[in-house]
Formats: C-alpha cells, sequence, structure tokens
C-alpha cells in the first residue's frame, strides 16, 4: 500500500491517491472529516485557519460506503485559491500582465533557498507553495483512512502534546484510551495535563505578542498492536524505522524517539530493559521502556513514537536573508503563519504512523479484501497465544 499526494498551499486544492487499500472496508467519510477539523483547530493556529473548512470528497475507489480495492481518490478543496487565482494560474504570463507577489526573499529555516538552487526557481513561490504545511491535510486525510483500517483488527491510535515552549506536561493516570483521547480533543493544546495547559497557552501567547514562534514535543500511541510486525532480517525492513523516517518527513520535525528514548542515555541496561512475562493471552513484557519494539519488531506492547518539532520558521519578527535578485540583506518574506501548530502537527504524526501500521499490516496478512484480512489476524493472534 502506498500514497501519493499533490497540490499546492494556494492551488485549486489537494489530491491524494491511496494504492493497494484492500477491498470491503467500510469508509466513515464523516470520521475523515472530523479528523481534518481537529488539525484546523488549536491554540495558536493563524488566519488561514479560519479561512479553510476541510472536507473530503471521493473521486474514485469507493463505492457506496466501500472500498473496492481500486485506488483510491481524495480531494481537497483550498478556499483560499479564490483569492491567489492569477498568482497560480496553469496559463503561461503574456507581456501585458504583471507578475504579482513575485518572491526572492528566501525565508530562514524553509525550503525556499535550497529548493530554489536545486529546481532553479527565480521566483520562490514555485518552492514555498509545494514545500508548505498545507500539504498535511492531505496526509491527515490517509491517516483518518488508515485508523478506520486498523480499527477493524483490533488498533487503535491517539496523539497527545507533551511539551511546548519549554512547558512539561506531566503523566496523568486515566482509565481508557477512550478517556484520554476525550481529554486531548478537549484541550486546547491537546494535552492531558491541565495545569501544564495553562502554562503552555501563556507561552504561545507571548510568542505571539513578540512576533516569535515556539515548537514542542508531541507523542503518539498505538495500541491493541499486533506482535511481529516488521523484520530483523534487512535494515529496510524495520517497522520502527519506517514510522522514523514517516515522522521526520512532516515539516518542521527534527527529532524521533521509542519509549523512553533519548533519556536512555542516562541510565543503565537493567533500568532500560522490558522483562518478559507469560499469561494466559500469551508473552508480554514487563515494562515499555522500548516503547514497542525490539529488533525492528512490535512486541505486543503499546509504541509509543515522541517527536520534536522545531518552532514554525516564518516570523513576524522576521530574521535577516538575501535577496537573490541584488544578493543585498533585506529581513525575510513574511507570509501568512502560526505562532505555534505543535498540537495541530500532534495529528499529522499520527497520521503518517497510522498509515505505516496499515501498511506493514497488509504486507504482512495480504492486502486483497478486508475479510481475508481480519482472518488471518485472527489465525495468527490465536498461534501466538499458545506458542
Amino acid at each position: 500500500m502506498r500514497y501519493l499526494t499533490a497540490g499546492e498551499s494556494h492551488g485549486p486544492g489537494l489530491t491524494v491517491i491511496i494504492e493497494g487499500a484492500p477491498a470491503g472496508l467500510t469508509v466513515d467519510l464523516n470520521q475523515i472529516n472530523l479528523e481534518l477539523k481537529k488539525r484546523q483547530s488549536g491554540y495558536g493556529r493563524g488566519r488561514r485557519m479560519q479561512i479553510e473548512s476541510d472536507e473530503v470528497a471521493v473521486r474514485s475507489g469507493i463505492r457506496h460506503g466501500k472500498t473496492t480495492g481500486a485506488p483510491i481518490t481524495f480531494w481537497i478543496e483550498n478556499k483560499d485559491h479564490t483569492h491567489w487565482k492569477h498568482v497560480m494560474q496553469a496559463e503561461p504570463i503574456t507581456d501585458d500582465m504583471e507578475v504579482k507577489r513575485r518572491i526572492s526573499r528566501p525565508r530562514p529555516g524553509h525550503a525556499d533557498l535550497v529548493g530554489g538552487l536545486k529546481y532553479g526557481h527565480r521566483d520562490l513561490r514555485d518552492v514555498l507553495e509545494r514545500s508548505s504545511a498545507r500539504e498535511t491535510a492531505a496526509r491527515v486525510a490517509v491517516g483518518a483512512f488508515c485508523k478506520q483500517l486498523l480499527q477493524q483488527l483490533g488498533m487503535s491510535l491517539f496523539s497527545y502534546v507533551k511539551v511546548i515552549g519549554g512547558e512539561k506536561a506531566e503523566m496523568k493516570t486515566v482509565q481508557s484510551i477512550e478517556e484520554a483521547r476525550q481529554l486531548v480533543d478537549t484541550s486546547p493544546v491537546r494535552t492531558l495535563d491541565s495545569d501544564a495547559e495553562q502554562r503552555m497557552m501563556q507561552k504561545i501567547d507571548e510568542a505571539k505578542a513578540n512576533g516569535d514562534s515556539i515548537g514542542g514535543i508531541v507523542c503518539t500511541e498505538v495500541h491493541g498492536v499486533i506482535p511481529g510486525l516488521g523484520s530483523y532480517v534487512q535494515y529496510d525492513r524495520k517497522l520502527d524505522a519506517k514510522i522514523a523516517q514517516a515522522v521526520m518527513s512532516v515539516n518542521a520535525f527534527k527529532g524521533v524517539e521509542f519509549g523512553d528514548g533519548f533519556d536512555m542515555a542516562y541510565r543503565p541496561g537493567s533500568q532500560v530493559m522490558d522483562p518478559i512475562a507469560y499469561e494466559e493471552n500469551g508473552y508480554t513484557r514487563l515494562s515499555n521502556h522500548l516503547g514497542g519494539f525490539e529488533g525492528g519488531m512490535t512486541t505486543g506492547m503499546p509504541i509509543v513514537c515522541s517527536a520534536v518539532m522545531k518552532p514554525i520558521p516564518t516570523l513576524y519578527k522576521p530574521l535577516q536573508s538575501v535577496d537573490i535578485d541584488t544578493k543585498e540583506a533585506f529581513l525575510a518574506q513574511i507570509e501568512r503563519s502560526d505562532s505555534c501548530a505543535v498540537p495541530a502537527a500532534s495529528l499529522v504524526v499520527e497520521a503518517v504512523i497510522a498509515f505505516e501500521m496499515a501498511k506493514e499490516v497488509c504486507e504482512t496478512f495480504g492486502q486483497d479484501t478486508m475479510e481475508r484480512i481480519k482472518h488471518r489476524v485472527e489465525e495468527y493472534r490465536e498461534e501466538l497465544r499458545v506458542w
């Protein structure tokens, strides 16, 4: 299973094609649209989120609410495109037309300059339109679709914010994933800690007032995991490596860890390995310091993946840049931006992890029909229980 996205930030919209999804999966488009709405929410978002109201339109691959096995096409309209039609038109510019909103000043921290150098673009808008985080709306749609597939197999995901602007949330004890998800969904910064929530919002307000931006750390957990997904036999078959690559592909993310992650550098081995036990339902671990992975394979314990997002590089207090035409120093071009997008980014990370999990399931158990996959997973779980 794979997917491709296409579209620009101010173009007509975003297209995503999912290939290799099994036939017979019931798809709830309302659930996908709900995930898209969550991505647009969160304390610290900018004016673009007030313009868009993202929804998917199905162009292929789903009929009468079920997948057919054919490639699935989703379309997400960019409502802001109405203000950018002349700028983004596909037709050639004629001699009597003024080139509007051309950008020659690359913004530090963005793809502008390097992308211009690589593809020879003298108008850096040709870079920023595609490198924009607007593309992540398409990936959230893919992830929301994949979560419905995983749910059929007893797996569920949820994400939350651990740190914003240096303010760290304390882990709270909850009775169930449903309770945790409800707490996160009602938090403006998608955290489980209501005390930290207020401090995080204050940090966001301070950054906005100063024309600055702040980043943070998000965490995604996967529960009900099937043991043995991934493989140790080749480097490119390790599932944790695939997930790490997927998370790092999300705009502005600079680091990934599983379980206790970088904290393991400060502990002896006796404090980071997970002792093995045998129970009625099979093998288990007495702790989960390794975040659900051993040897690149799932252990059956919850996958716990945390990732750090840098502050958004577009600043209302811009940094110095150099005009690519005159080579003179200028303050970087200001595009509409958020002061903090960490809460929304947690949903994007959750989405890309959901895709990697669904892809691995299909590669392991087949991808022709959902019924066959479900049957094979049930047989495999029973095999492991008595192994």
